[in-house]
């Protein structure tokens, strides 16, 4: 694997609606009956602290910040002191949401049922604000995931004025009215899949060419890295030196949970330590596929990249 230093600038995650991620492994749903998993795993969710945890497993200190509530909020706060390295937990009343991944074997099937999450105040959003921007300074903001109910879908984007006012750079990962709202406000880099970069460009994107045209597309209006996850063909990363595509080295997809996640740490981790882009893109790549052949809700492992490397090249698009 290419090495990352661990001295690096800054990096913050923010994880405004966070969960108990539950994955259970059953042979068959049977409508109106029981199914008995055959083995079960509990993991910190939600995106931000998905991204964290793949940073610490690449060997990148990362500062994170989320909110939690209640007694789930308490078992969180737990599995965090494990998993990542400098969390900051921000409590507000009600209860962190439980997130489950069922994973059924025959036929092979994954389902997903997300929470909601406990409601958010102005005077919280504050804080989180306040914290969450001391903790990244003038590094790499980490702006991920869903919001939970009470904060506005400009968020994101009127957090990206404030950490560039700050010296920072932001990273948004998400979708929706979040992203189309964040755009305006140029952030650093962001990682839409192909099929929410064609809500936001509103057409088809039925072939790699398109993608890459309408990613260079949004570029030139201000984002300087726009990151396109294709799922098991790899990934697209469009920036100011030119367009690049890493297909994704073959593996057996377990779950894709944490998948994105571990592309956004591979390309903050990169592009944090002055690494190419084409460099970033192989090792974002490589970092979700290892997510991908875990099972659950399970990231990848740092003794695994060699191999995924090896298997993982990023070529130039003349786009």
């Amino acid at each position: 694997m290419t090495e990352i230093s661990t001295r690096s600038p800054s990096i913050a995650t923010l994880t405004l609606n966070p969960a108990v991620d539950i994955a259970y492994e059953v042979p068959h749903l049977i409508p109106d009956q029981k199914s008995h998993a055959t083995s079960t795993r509990y993991d910190p969710g939600g995106n931000g602290i998905n991204v964290a945890r793949a940073l610490k497993e690449l060997l990148v200190y990362a500062h994170s910040c989320c909110v939690v509530a209640g007694n789930i909020g308490e078992l969180l706060q737990k599995l965090l002191r494990h998993q990542l390295d400098d969390p900051h937990c921000v409590h507000v009343e009600g209860e962190t949401r439980v997130n489950a991944t069922i994973l059924q074997g025959d036929p092979a099937t994954q389902f997903e049922i997300t929470g909601i999450g406990p409601r958010v105040s102005e005077p919280i959003l504050a804080e989180v604000r306040e914290t969450f921007l001391g903790l990244c300074k003038d590094g790499f903001a980490v702006l991920t995931g869903s919001i939970p109910p009470g904060v506005d879908d400009d968020f994101y984007g009127d957090m990206v004025d404030r950490v560039r006012a700050g010296g920072g750079q932001s990273i948004v990962d998400a979708h929706g009215a979040l992203l189309q709202h964040a755009l305006p406000h140029h952030p650093f880099l962001i990682k839409p899949n192909r099929y929410e970069l064609s809500l936001l460009r509103r057409r088809e994107l039925p072939t790699l060419e398109d993608v890459a045209k309408e990613a260079r597309a949004i570029q030139r209006e201000g984002v300087q890295y726009v990151c396109v996850s294709l799922g098991g063909d790899g990934a697209l990363l469009a920036g100011p030196d030119g367009s690049y595509f890493a297909k994704a080295p073959p593996i057996q997809v377990k779950s894709t949970v944490g998948s994105g996640d571990s592309m956004v740490a591979g390309l903050v981790a990169a592009l944090a330590h002055g690494q190419s882009p084409a460099e970033a893109l192989r090792l974002a790549v490589a970092c979700g596929s290892g997510t991908a052949a875990r099972p659950g809700t399970e990231i990848f492992s740092h003794n695994d990249l060699d191999e995924l490397l090896q298997t993982t090249e990023a070529r130039v698009l003349d786009i």
